[in-house]
């Protein structure tokens, strides 16, 4: 990220916001280059999705689904490892009836 951690989780949480979901941060990182993992809950259809920063195959950055899955604690495994693994991450949920991101650089499909 271009900007410092804390700065671009406030600007996602804002987007959120503004566009009337509600978002908040679960786990609070290191403000300046802590990794981001952004848990997306979908309320209409009861269903979530995870998004974490990765360098595509041209070097540049982009937002993956590092798991794909419909089963919410298969998610929750997956952000308990990474927690154990840096200390340094940040944690955003959003949740949001059409299921939004709201991330605006290039995420994959």
């Amino acid at each position: 990220m271009l900007l410092s951690s804390d700065l671009w989780v406030g600007a996602l949480i804002r987007r959120a916001e503004i566009e009337g979901a509600y978002a908040t941060v679960v786990k609070k990182g290191d403000a300046r280059a802590g990794s981001v993992i952004v848990k997306v809950f979908d309320t209409s259809i009861r269903t979530a999705r995870l998004y974490t920063e990765a360098f595509g195959v041209d070097g540049d950055r982009l937002w993956i689904q590092p798991v794909v899955s419909d089963s919410e604690s298969e998610l929750d495994a997956y952000i308990a490892r990474q927690s154990g693994y840096d200390p340094d991450l940040w944690v955003v949920e959003i949740e949001d009836r059409q299921g939004r991101h709201f991330i605006t650089e290039k995420v994959q499909d």
